[in-house]
This record gives C-alpha cells, sequence and structure tokens, in this order.
C-alpha cells in the first residue's frame, strides 16, 4: 500500500547567505553623503573652529597626517550631550467629557471597536465608576462574539466533491472519471492545494518516512521535494502500463520496483529535488485521471507491474490515491500544518484493498517464517474456495464496514461460522498501520479472541507499507 523513501536529506549550506546584504555600486557613496551631512559632525567642525589651536588643543583634527592611516572617526554624540534643550514632546490630545447619555450611546460602537481612541478612552474611563454601563457593556461584548464565531480558515475536505457532485447534477460530463479512480483524483488535488503556497523553506524542509520492514520499523529522512519525487516516479509505472511517457526518462533503473525506481532518480539528481518537480508531478496525475476516463473504464482491470507484483489498474489507482494521502500527511507534519483524511467513501475503498491483500500477505509472511502456521488439524491448507478460520476486522467511524479475512490460505473464503477473533480499529487508524505509521502492538482499540491470529493479522497490514 504506502511507501517511503530512501532519499537522503542534502545539506543547502551553498546558498548565498553569506552574500553581502548590499551590493549596489553606490552603497558606499550613499552612506558617505550621509555622514557628511550628519549634524553632529558639523558641530564637532565648529567646535574644533573655535579651539585655541595650541598643542594642548582637546579637539585634534580628525584629517589624517599624509604618512599616517585614517583614524577611526569618534562616536556621534546624541542630544543629551550637547547641552542644548530638548525638544518639546507631542502634547497629547486633551481627554473627551462627553455626559452619561453620550457615553452610553457609544457602548454599542466600543463594543465592535468601532470608536475613535479618544471615545474609546473616555468610555472605558466611563465604565470604570458605572456600574450599569459595565453591565451593559460586557453583554454587548458577548453578543458580538456570537455574531463572529471562530471559524477555521481552513476548507472542508469534501467541499471540492461536493461542489463537483453538485456541478454534475445540473450538467453530467461528457467523459466521467470512473469510480475507482476518483479517490486519486481528489488526493493529488488536495495535496496539490497544500503545495500551492509553500516558499523554498518549505520545499527543503525535512520529512521523517516510516515503514516496516519485516517486524521492525524504520524510516528515512528526505525533504518535501524528495517526496514529491518520489510520489513522481511510482505513479510512473502506471503512467506506463497505460501508454504514457515514463517520468523517469533515460535514467537506468536497476529493479523496476517503487524503491529502485526512486533510489534511481535521486541518484541522477545532481541536486535536491526543488519545487520545480511538483509541476511534471501534477501533470502526470492529470494525464493519468484523463487516460482513465477516455478509455471508459474498461482498462480497470489492466495489469501494473510492481516489480515483485503486480495489481489491477482499479486497485492500482487506489494504491496511488492512499500513498498520496499518506505521504500528504507526511508533508503537512513537517510544516506543522493540519490535514485531514479522505472522504469517507474514499476511506472505505482504501481500507477494502488493504483487506482483500492481507490473505496474500499472510501467506508470505508464513512463508517466510514471519507468522505463526495454523494449530493442530488446520496445518494443510484449506481448498480454494472453501471456508476456513477467520479473523473479523470491525473498522469503525468514516469509511467503515466489516470484512471476514481468511487466515489459513489465500484461496480460502471467510467465514463467520469459523471465526477465531474480532478485532475492531478506526478506519484512519487502519490506514496509517498499513501505512507503516502506527506499531502493530498499539493499533487495535479492541480485540478479542485468538491472539495469535490477531497478532499476525495486525503485523500482516503494517507489512503492506513499503518504498
Amino acid at each position: 500500500m504506502n511507501g517511503a523513501g530512501r532519499f537522503e536529506a542534502y545539506d543547502n549550506d551553498d546558498n548565498d547567505d553569506n552574500k553581502p546584504y548590499d551590493e549596489s555600486p553606490h552603497g558606499d557613496a550613499q552612506h558617505k553623503d550621509q555622514e557628511d551631512n550628519d549634524p553632529a559632525d558639523s558641530d564637532r567642525a565648529a567646535d574644533g573652529m573655535n579651539s585655541s589651536g595650541d598643542g594642548d588643543d582637546k579637539h585634534p583634527s580628525t584629517k589624517p597626517e599624509p604618512d599616517r592611516p585614517p583614524r577611526i572617526p569618534l562616536p556621534r554624540a546624541s542630544v543629551e550631550d550637547t547641552g542644548r534643550p530638548l525638544p518639546d514632546a507631542v502634547p497629547r490630545p486633551a481627554p473627551l467629557v462627553l455626559d452619561h447619555r453620550v457615553l452610553k450611546s457609544l457602548l454599542g460602537a466600543w463594543a465592535l471597536a468601532a470608536c475613535s481612541p479618544q471615545e474609546t478612552a473616555a468610555v472605558e474611563e466611563h465604565l470604570g465608576g458605572c456600574g450599569s454601563c459595565a453591565d451593559e457593556a460586557l453583554r454587548l461584548r458577548e453578543a458580538v462574539g456570537l455574531l463572529h464565531p471562530s471559524e477555521s480558515l481552513d476548507l472542508d475536505p469534501s467541499l471540492r466533491a461536493r461542489v463537483l457532485a453538485g456541478c454534475l447534477e445540473r450538467r453530467p460530463p461528457r467523459i466521467p472519471v470512473p469510480a475507482w479512480a476518483t479517490p486519486y483524483d481528489a488526493e493529488t488535488a488536495r495535496l496539490d492545494a497544500l503545495l500551492q503556497d509553500f516558499g523554498d523553506a518549505e520545499w527543503h524542509a525535512p520529512v521523517r518516512l516510516r515503514w516496516f520492514r519485516g517486524d521492525e520499523p524504520t524510516s528515512r529522512r528526505t525533504t518535501v521535494a524528495g517526496v514529491i519525487a518520489h510520489l513522481l516516479t511510482v505513479d510512473g509505472l502506471v503512467a506506463v502500463a497505460l501508454g504514457l511517457a515514463d517520468p523517469m526518462g533515460e535514467v537506468a533503473v536497476d529493479r523496476a520496483t517503487p524503491s529502485g525506481r526512486t533510489e534511481a532518480y535521486w541518484r541522477a539528481s545532481h541536486y535536491p529535488p526543488t519545487r520545480a518537480v511538483r509541476a511534471p508531478w501534477r501533470e502526470q496525475s492529470h494525464d493519468l485521471v484523463r487516460t482513465v476516463s477516455f478509455t471508459g473504464g474498461g482498462t480497470g482491470g489492466l495489469s501494473v507491474p510492481y516489480g515483485d507484483f503486480e495489481l489491477p489498474l482499479h486497485d492500482a489507482m487506489l494504491d496511488r490515491a492512499f500513498e498520496t494521502w499518506v505521504h500528504a500527511e507526511d508533508i503537512a507534519d513537517a510544516v506543522d500544518y493540519p490535514y485531514e483524511p479522505p472522504s469517507g467513501s474514499a476511506l472505505h475503498h482504501m481500507v477494502d484493498l488493504a483487506a482483500r491483500m492481507l490473505p496474500t500477505v499472510l501467506s508470505a509472511r508464513r512463508q517466510a517464517g514471519l507468522a505463526s502456521p495454523p494449530p493442530g488439524p488446520h496445518r494443510h491448507l484449506v481448498p480454494a474456495g472453501e471456508p476456513g478460520r477467520s479473523l473479523r476486522l470491525e473498522i469503525e467511524g468514516s469509511g467503515g464496514g466489516e470484512w471476514l479475512i481468511p487466515l489459513d490460505s489465500p484461496a480460502a473464503v471467510g467465514s463467520a461460522e469459523h471465526e477465531v477473533a474480532h478485532v475492531a480499529l478506526d478506519g484512519a487508524e487502519f490506514c496509517r498501520l498499513a501505512a507503516g505509521h502506527v506499531p502493530p502492538e498499539e493499533a487495535a482499540a479492541g480485540q478479542v479472541g485468538d491472539r495469535t491470529a490477531i497478532r499476525d493479522v495486525l503485523f500482516a497490514a503494517a507489512s503492506l507499507s513499503r518504498m
């Protein structure tokens, strides 16, 4: 399902931090003109002209002698050192003198912060001595708070889907996007909106990517731009399957896996990826959605090779939507910005994809000695299509549902009659487990039944994470 980057962060020490602030050729001349016009220098020059001129002169000339270097000028004298009178302070305006009736009529404007500074000072001075007006002012200020409730400036993540749905009800599109491609379309649009206002500092912000290798958590440090480069190269697997251009170009790839392509792309970059990677990534995502829409959705069964395994196109698009969301959360965490999970329907399809992949992952882990073999009489594989031991996976909240996971064979059928364990998790929490962002020991909110089967399923879910 999810991937995480193996891109080592680059040090950006060869920037322009040591560049002089003012490189203008006229900078020194302007500074000299300002010193020539300095009033303090004029005062010192006048004092020097009035001196006696003998050898004990307390104000020697600052003009350098021909055979000696120029001296550093003395500190400039402040106004207090000259003995001259200080300038008069700007007089404050006299406070307004208003009667009780006028001040009471200003309470509404004061509550709305619409009074002038003089009126505000007069009203607040009056409130300190008039209890009835103070009570009225408190009620008005509370009423203003109800008129302007504090709201988040972030848009509702489902706003785009609702607006599109309303538009499509009025005028259906000539070429609709297949239902299995809409999560990818929505998640790439959300991530692109997050990246829109990023400056150079955000693009080079460090990002910690996490996943599970075997039963052990691992992580790698990259940057925001490095994450987008990773998405670009792995989305390219789908692009190549659809006959589109490969974003790798002429870069040689040792292994056509997500990790192999990403590492090859990073190695081929002479400098760390920058904001320039956003444009090809977004253009490729548009091309993917446009292409699967033009085919009328009939290409959903097309196989997309991932190197070590293959997925049908409709599952590969869900996989790409899932990874886009997970890495968008990684980026949002790196820049300390809130980011919401996908919509309920998209989250349900992502959970369904992970649940369908669990039996195969369980079988592979059992062959590698990472999962427990079936106990007692269940040591032999269940015949294809037959019911066998099952775990009930209950997903709560947004995107919820129930899935029966066969435990003994990928070809077996989940059966409620053969249920040996029950696990309950939140939808977003299960997806983060499948992304390798949550330890399996801390994932399940509720566990009932065979503890060994529960552990095997939770670790198999974490094993779905990859580069």
